[in-house]
């Protein structure tokens, strides 16, 4: 076993974090210890857990894992995935001028947590593609406890290579759509055979690797946008067709019926360079903070 504390720059809410976390059920949050656990998807499996130590406004972690000879790797992850090289208080300066200025009062210091892995990440955005959330986080934690695995009490997504040997029926009895069974077999199979190399995309800029992705059955540009968001930590991306972003901006702006494209471009054009963000805190804005 090993322990290492880690500071970083605040604001850094990591409490409002957890409580995005939380509510997906294949996470294991203690809110009241302040602490997650973190699959860590390497060739070896293993589980490291964050415990927040400090405030909003001077953050510090405990971080704990048990392989020493891996413990660089697992600390370089853990740092991506929680964002801890981003400047948050630069970007709530910059929105301190713009129409978001007090949705970014509430949620101050509320960072961008990445997915655990980038598989992960694709296989959850086919599967909530076009469904409602509930069903959604339902399909997907029936997904991983069927065909993932467990170690220490924290689920782990299948590999790539169980999926591509799945049957279609093994998913239909899980109440996947034919599509989506498709879509998800055929992605890992891609994986497997080397034809999509995620490690090799990554290094592309963002159009490019939205241009690599939606090669791919079942990989529209809402789900390359998600992968570039919640996969890479990207700072600049707006899924402007995403129905939770159109409806946080109907109430926000007071607007009578659901905004355009082009209304929603023009309200966004003053957020950058950091639309991600502005995605993140127009979707709590509309999601449950207890």
């Amino acid at each position: 076993m090993w322990e290492e504390m880690v500071k970083v720059d605040g604001p850094y809410h990591f409490d409002l974090a957890l409580s995005r976390l939380s509510m997906d059920p294949l996470h294991i949050v203690d809110r009241e210890g302040r602490t997650v656990k973190v699959p860590i998807y390497g060739t070896t499996p293993e589980v490291a857990t964050v415990k927040a130590i400090g405030t909003t406004e001077e953050p510090a972690f405990l971080v704990t894992g048990f392989d020493a000879l891996t413990k660089e790797s697992v600390l370089e992850k853990i740092s991506f995935i929680f964002q801890w090289n981003v400047s948050l208080k630069n970007i709530h300066e910059h929105f301190k001028q713009t129409t978001l200025k007090n949705l970014f009062n509430i949620h101050r210091g509320t960072p961008v947590i990445l997915d655990f892995s980038l598989y992960s990440n694709l296989v959850k955005s086919i599967i909530h593609q076009q469904i409602n959330m509930t069903f959604a986080i339902s399909l997907t934690e029936q997904f991983v406890k069927t065909f993932g695995f467990q170690l220490e009490g924290v689920p782990f997504y299948p590999t790539p290579r169980k999926v591509a040997k799945l049957e279609m029926e093994q998913l239909r009895q899980l109440k996947f759509s034919q599509r989506k069974a498709e879509y998800i077999i055929d992605l890992s199979k891609q994986l497997v055979k080397g034809q999509l190399n995620l490690e090799k995309i990554i290094l592309l800029p963002d159009e490019d690797i939205i241009k690599e992705l939606v090669k791919i059955r079942g990989i529209g540009p809402w789900t390359a946008q998600n992968f570039l968001l919640f996969g890479l930590g990207r700072p600049n991306l707006f899924p402007s067709a995403d129905i939770g972003i159109q409806k946080a901006i109907k109430i926000l702006f007071q607007l009578e019926r659901k905004p355009t494209i082009e209304e929603i471009h023009k309200y966004s054009t003053e957020w950058q360079p950091y639309l991600s963000y502005a995605s993140l805190y127009l979707w709590r804005s509309i999601e449950p903070l207890d």
